[in-house]
């Protein structure tokens, strides 16, 4: 992941922060430091939408189905290597924890009629993208791969902590402060 921001940048740190204090207060999401720490750059990562859509075609073009990404990371399809398969797998798991967690109102779009999602679930397909990630046992993956079989076995209790961390987010509109955190 390539979050844009710094090491010390306010909005790092309340993601931190958001993350931690509704992980430890929900006793249904089992936390640990490093699916914090991997949350929380997820959600400076796709801060820019264009780690979002970050998944392009050989030819350069933006894929922003999930139906197509999972054609992109098919390694008897339009994977040209294992470690693309995981780097397209990675990404439709994040993507799709990211949605249905924060911004579930995007997953209505996305099944709309005409859509090439519109039979694709969102959950199920966030925890299996997440379980071929974790499968990567071995070499430079192996440390990550743990993280990975958490969010597969976990997704939709991360996705529910992510809708707590939405929350958060929203108490700011409440109190007046609108600017930076709307959908």
């Amino acid at each position: 992941m390539k979050g844009n921001l710094s090491s010390d940048h306010p909005l790092r740190h309340y993601f931190v922060e958001a993350l931690h204090d509704t992980f430890r207060g929900e006793p249904t999401i089992e936390s640990s430091e490093d699916i914090e720490a991997y949350l929380s750059e997820l959600l400076v990562n796709f801060i820019d939408m264009e780690n979002v859509f970050e998944i392009h075609d050989p030819y350069g073009r933006r894929i922003d189905s999930v139906t197509e990404m999972m054609m992109e990371a098919d390694i008897r399809m339009n994977a040209d290597s294992f470690a693309r398969e995981r780097e397209v797998h990675r990404h439709i798991g994040d993507f799709l924890l990211f949605w249905s967690g924060l911004f579930p109102e995007f997953l209505m779009q996305m099944k709309a009629p005409g859509s090439k999602d519109v039979l694709l679930d969102p959950v199920r397909q966030g925890q299996f993208s997440y379980h071929v990630v974790s499968t990567f046992e071995h070499g430079a993956y192996a440390h990550e791969a743990p993280i990975f079989k958490k969010l597969s076995d976990d997704f939709e209790n991360y996705r529910y902590g992510l809708s707590l961390v939405r929350a958060s987010f929203e108490g700011f509109a409440r109190q007046g402060w609108t600017d930076g955190f709307q959908a």
